[in-house]
């Protein structure tokens, strides 16, 4: 309304065009909250470890599962030996296929959620004994067959094992082995602006989101050009990057899954099988359908 009583028609448009905001935000925020159910599970309650590197072994069903948010006294070294896991911080998301394990160091509050049928095996580790490795941030490993076999074979020794023998030297080969493992770029840093983090929510819920940049900003009061700064800013990656990666993490879930390498292409967001399979290539050095049907 004008001050002098009468309508004004800008008026009615600034209120529609906020209406629409706000609808366009609520959906998204909808949409990115809508997670399928999981089982939960029971974090172990212990005030101490029995020894310095101590080894859990754990096996899940389809429907998957996620414990809720904690922390521990210790790091912890995770590896999906099938299936795929899953690890929240509340500062970024850091995913695992088979061939790779995510380190989580002391005191970080995280969750570990897998969406379908896994089995993992985790390794709590004492802070004191990574003295001179550099195991102050989360990371994303890429293992090696010796690390794999270490780490199965570890996981069969008793919780109490002799720390001074044979089974201590193998503890400490461990440790040795994953101290020089490669980081992968499996992980996604989200950003704390909760404008942008309502992007990024809908992007990892829809990877098919077919709006480009200037649209997703406008859903949320940002300009194109304010979304890219602020991905940037927050997150060290573009805001096309930070969708690449994204699109192919949710493509490694679902060929996990078992889903065929033309669907997963479509609902993640491809244009194309072709250049699906070319980019996932060049990100982790086999075609789809080779990473599906390895050893």
């Amino acid at each position: 309304m004008s001050i002098t009583g009468q309508t004004n028609p800008n008026d009615f448009d600034l209120l529609a065009k906020s209406t629409k905001l706000e609808k366009g935000r609520l959906g998204m925020i909808q949409q990115a909250t809508n997670k399928p159910q999981r089982q939960h599970r029971q974090v172990p309650a212990l005030s101490a470890l029995p020894r310095p590197v101590y080894a859990r072994v754990e096996n899940w069903q389809q429907s998957g599962s996620q414990t809720h948010w904690h922390n521990h006294d210790w790091g912890q070294w995770s590896y999906a030996v099938e299936g795929m896991l899953i690890v929240h911080t509340r500062q970024g998301q850091y995913v695992a296929p088979p061939q790779y394990a995510i380190w989580i160091p002391k005191g970080i509050e995280h969750k570990v959620i897998s969406n379908g049928a896994a089995q993992m095996r985790s390794l709590y580790i004492e802070t004191d004994s990574l003295a001179d490795i550099p195991w102050h941030e989360p990371r994303v490993c890429s293992i090696t067959p010796l690390v794999r076999e270490l780490i199965l074979q570890f996981c069969t020794l008793p919780a109490n094992y002799d720390r001074l023998g044979a089974d201590g030297r193998l503890a400490q080969v461990l440790i040795d082995q994953i101290a020089c493992l490669p980081s992968a770029s499996t992980q996604l840093t989200m950003p704390s602006d909760k404008r942008i983090a309502t992007i990024a929510e809908l992007i990892q819920q829809h990877p098919e989101e077919p709006r480009d940049i200037e649209q997703l900003g406008e859903l949320v009061g940002l300009s194109g050009r304010s979304v890219s700064r602020l991905f940037k800013q927050q997150t060290g990656l573009t805001f096309q990057q930070w969708r690449q990666r994204a699109r192919l993490l949710e493509a490694l879930n679902k060929l996990e899954s078992g889903h065929a390498v033309t669907r997963v292409a479509l609902e993640c967001g491809y244009d194309s099988v072709s250049a699906f399979v070319s980019i996932f290539k060049k990100q982790f050095g086999v075609t789809p359908g080779k990473y599906q049907h390895r050893e």
